[in-house]
């Protein structure tokens, strides 16, 4: 049905495409055009009490270097984030230093000497160590669990109303084994990684319908680990500087995503070492940390809120971004990889 369906379209687009005059600028606004255009209403403040601010040493021009980082929400990568929330409370970072710039792949801080137990900055205590069963979460309990709150909104129950309908079972209890959602081979969906990818919540996504994750963007924040079965504390965090490596997808945590500052991670030298961490004996050196702090320490940060993904806004934005009518552009792409559109963020003004 699909390829009919698509197979008709490309048979009917054509000859109207051909009649319709040349696009005059202003026909069809860019990405950027439609972001600044998009009323209040259509951004989200983003909660002060997820960020996460990291300011290196100042470059070479004494200019300050501030980063700044938002932690996932509930329910995903909770344990990690715990462990982050205890790290900048004890100010452990403070003093370290980023260890590793691998080119088109990610930028790594924490310990220099993490690897030497008698020189290893000990680590606070309270951290949990958390199983490989958290980089994933099961979309269809969390939904009941979001539905079965007395807190839970309108859209949260009727959502959960229309899946109980569809399996066939009793909406006020949570099933054993919920009933698979499938759409037939992955052929469907044309995607590499997953069987669907979108945004919600202003954050990018992935699903198998039974398994649901967050996914490696650029500017997207993770917990550098050992081999597996570790998953890594929280103490070593690395941001992607590069093409998306979609293959860390559900082998490695991630935690939040950088909205300000991405510019002093992606532009640092590159480490001569192996795998990119710096070699002090190449002459590599090291960016120290001077502090990382959850917000409620840092008095001068502004507020931030990002173009609600759930807006017609950023639906508008999204089709721009799939398909280029804009004058430079020659033809329309007819889709796009969900790390090729980056949620929007800005300053409150």
């Amino acid at each position: 049905m699909r390829k009919t369906l698509l197979l008709a379209a490309l048979l009917t687009a054509t000859p109207l495409a051909a009649q319709l005059p040349p696009p005059k600028p202003g026909d069809f606004p860019s990405p950027a055009e439609i972001v600044a255009k998009a009323p209040k209403a259509d951004w989200h403040a983003i909660d002060r009490n997820d960020l996460l601010v990291m300011d290196l040493a100042p470059d070479a021009k004494g200019k300050p270097r501030r980063v700044v980082i938002q932690l996932l929400p509930p329910p995903f990568s909770q344990g990690w984030i715990g462990n982050i929330r205890k790290l900048a409370a004890a100010h452990w970072w403070d003093g370290l230093a980023v260890v590793r710039v691998q080119d088109n792949y990610v930028t790594q801080w924490g310990d220099p000497d993490g690897e030497d137990r008698a020189k290893a900055r000990a680590l606070p205590n309270g951290l949990v160590e958390v199983p490989q069963s958290d980089y994933v979460i099961d979309p269809i309990r969390e939904l009941a669990k979001l539905a079965m709150k007395p807190t839970a909104t309108a859209k949260e129950r009727e959502m959960w109303r229309g899946y109980a309908s569809m399996c066939s079972f009793d909406p006020a209890k949570v099933p054993k084994y919920p009933c698979p959602v499938t759409t037939g081979s992955d052929e469907h969906s044309g995607l590499t990684y997953s069987a669907l990818e979108y945004h919600f919540g202003g954050w990018p996504f992935a699903s198998n319908y039974t398994e649901e994750w967050p996914v490696h963007c650029y500017g997207m924040v993770g917990v550098g680990r050992d081999m597996p079965p570790n998953t890594g504390s929280g103490a070593e965090l690395y941001t992607v500087i590069g093409h998306a490596p979609r293959q860390l997808d559900r082998n490695i945590a991630l935690v939040g995503r950088i909205i300000e500052g991405m510019e002093h991670m992606s532009s640092l030298p590159r480490g001569h070492g192996e795998l990119g961490f710096y070699d002090l004996a190449k002459g590599d050196e090291r960016v120290p940390i001077v502090s990382v702090r959850l917000a409620a320490e840092v008095a001068d940060l502004p507020a931030y809120e990002y173009l609600d993904t759930e807006k017609a806004s950023f639906a508008r934005y999204a089709d721009a971004r799939a398909n280029r009518r804009d004058p430079f552009y020659i033809r329309p792409a007819g889709g796009v990889d969900v790390c090729n559109v980056p949620v929007p963020v800005r300053r409150v003004q």
